[in-house]
This record gives structure tokens, C-alpha cells and sequence, in this order.
């Protein structure tokens, strides 16, 4: 028996999928507050893989010595809680993943 030509194009895209290598998702989803000299991290973990994530800041005077947290494992389902300071303002924060 021979497949029609009209059935190429749904076989093609039925099998191509199929072909290309899986990812799965990854990442906890994190939102950083700023208030005043202090930042809070809370990230939230959705997917089955533990994420570690860490707290970066980097503070706006020179003197001010910038930080960069400890990785905390965020497990399964799992929020955690991130916090850090400068002395004085601060110039940015975020929050980086690691498998």
C-alpha cells in the first residue's frame, strides 16, 4: 500500500517533533523588591528539579561593597526567601538560577 502525496505534508509534521530534543522546563520564577538599603527575593519553583538560586546586589556608592548570596535550593513546589542589604542605596539586584 502507498500513502497518498496529500498525507507527506501531516506525516512530516507528526514525525519532526518527535525528532528534535526535549528541554524541560526550568526555573523557579523570583520577584525582587527594593526598599531603600534593604532587597527581598521571594522565588517560586513550579517544576519537578530543584533550582538554586542566589541573590546578587550591587550597591550604589563605590564604597559600598556589592554581594553576592549563598545558593539556596529551591525544591519542588517550594518557595524560598532571599535577603540582602547595602550600607547606603542600592543600584540593582537580581537573581541568578543554577541546575
Amino acid at each position: 500500500m502507498r500513502l497518498s502525496p496529500c498525507f507527506a505534508p501531516l506525516l512530516a509534521a507528526l514525525v519532526v517533533p518527535l525528532a528534535l530534543p526535549f528541554e524541560r522546563p526550568f526555573g523557579a520564577e523570583c520577584r525582587t523588591r527594593v526598599d531603600g538599603s534593604y532587597v527581598i527575593a521571594y522565588c517560586h519553583n513550579p517544576y519537578p528539579e530543584v533550582d538554586r538560586v542566589r541573590l546578587h546586589i550591587e550597591c550604589d556608592r563605590w564604597w559600598d561593597i556589592d554581594s553576592d548570596g549563598a545558593p539556596v535550593a529551591a525544591g519542588p513546589a517550594q518557595t524560598v526567601r532571599l535577603t540582602g542589604r547595602c550600607w547606603k542605596e542600592v543600584r540593582s539586584a537580581w537573581v541568578s538560577h543554577q541546575r
